[in-house]
């Protein structure tokens, strides 16, 4: 009997999710072009913060996976020290985040002013929103590896392979999000 190899559903229902958010932002993007395309539309250069969360969110993104290496390999303090990291490389992003958002307001671009600033204000919005949704599997990756003892599991190795494939995919759709943005100023 040959045996079929099988995603776990998890896994799998965790990838439909990631397409969904693929065609909202791609919607969202698309509107935005569309409604520049419109005229009155507002140049403005993003705030230097976003290029520095953006690699912040890289680095966090890098720490969560040599974290991810260091379980499998049953790094025990490796692996920890790369998880907590991570979440605080993803607390400081949304930090600068935040930070950008009141740049723009400084520079005159605000939420309900025009369309362009509102645009950037909704979709890295939304983008944070799944960040902090992040932050939550991050916290409850830091649970277990703190709070239960060590050793690793195909269980524990597919649980914590779904947080770190979240993170790339949120890392994924900022780069894209970033580079958009920069691209149509």
């Amino acid at each position: 009997m040959v045996q079929k190899n099988k995603i776990d559903s998890k896994y799998f229902a965790l990838l439909v999710g990631c397409a969904s958010i693929v065609m909202m932002f791609t919607s969202f993007t698309s509107a935005y072009i569309v409604r520049q395309a419109g005229g009155n539309w507002l140049e403005f250069s993003l705030p230097q913060s976003f290029t520095y969360s953006t690699i912040i969110l890289i680095i966090s993104s890098v720490f969560l996976h040599f974290s991810y290496l260091s379980f499998k390999k049953s790094k025990e303090v490796t692996y920890k020290v790369f998880l907590v990291l991570s979440f605080f490389m993803a607390l400081f992003f949304l930090f600068l985040q935040y930070y950008g958002w009141t740049q723009m307001k400084d520079m005159g671009v605000t939420l309900n002013g025009n369309p362009s600033g509102s645009f950037v204000y909704v979709i890295s919005g939304v983008h944070a929103a799944h960040i902090i949704g992040g932050l939550g599997a991050l916290i409850m990756a830091l649970t277990h590896a703190f709070m239960l003892d060590f050793f690793v599991s195909e269980k524990r190795k597919n649980r914590f392979k779904m947080v770190v494939t979240y993170w790339h995919f949120v890392d994924l759709i900022w780069l894209y999000l970033f580079i958009f943005f920069n691209v149509q100023r």
